[in-house]
């Protein structure tokens, strides 16, 4: 192993894999984070709302169905990280492979629980009053959006991994890795600012 390549590597590559599956699924603890809360919290609204309007159910289903995609995101990068491990890699691709997790994962518990959010309360609106239902699905398809351009910026990164090969000019890639992670810790901090001030 070199200064390259050390024995690490694969490490921060593996914690890509499991940042994209944990934070857009569910945690090992039994906390439900990203798609399993905003499962979670539409079902909680949809069981509520069919006590009244039974009638309403099977199309109140939408923000379960728009949650567990979120989870679909985290599978397709967790599932290409991994078939990407190796003993000996550059310590670059593992970061950017990192990086690649993070950003799918980070972007789907924000939009898992934007989804949850908006799928309780537009559950329970349109069981009062049935003409919220266009406007909770449209909000729901752009709280969707937000997991979508988290997987897309991981695709970008995991191919971009792959391309990496041992050379001296590794300490450039460096850079983007920090940027990307320095964008999406960012990201995470104003959404959670945001969401402290309209609680």
């Amino acid at each position: 192993m070199s200064d390259i390549c050390p024995v690490y590597a694969p490490f921060f590559s593996a914690m890509g894999c499991t940042c994209a599956i944990v934070f857009t699924c569910k945690s090992s603890i039994g906390n439900g984070i990203g798609a399993s809360y905003g499962t979670a919290k539409s079902g909680v609204g949809i069981s509520a709302m069919s006590v009244l309007r039974p009638d309403l159910m099977m199309k109140s289903v939408v923000p379960v169905i728009m949650a567990g995609i979120i989870a679909i995101y985290g599978l397709v990068v967790s599932v290409l990280i991994s078939s990407d491990l190796a003993v000996k890699m550059p310590l670059a691709k593992g970061f950017t492979q990192l990086g690649a997790g993070l950003s799918v994962g980070l972007a789907g518990l924000a939009a898992g629980f934007a989804v949850g959010i908006v799928g309780d309360a537009g559950v329970r609106g349109s069981a009062q009053q049935p003409r919220l239902f266009v406007g909770m699905i449209l909000i729901l398809i752009f709280a969707e959006v937000l997991g979508l351009y988290g997987l897309i910026v991981a695709l970008i990164m995991n191919t971009k991994s792959g391309e990496m090969k041992v050379s001296r000019n590794t300490p450039v890639l460096f850079r983007y890795t920090y940027f990307a992670l320095s964008v999406l810790i960012t990201v995470t901090a104003h959404y959670n600012a945001w969401n402290r001030r309209t609680q």
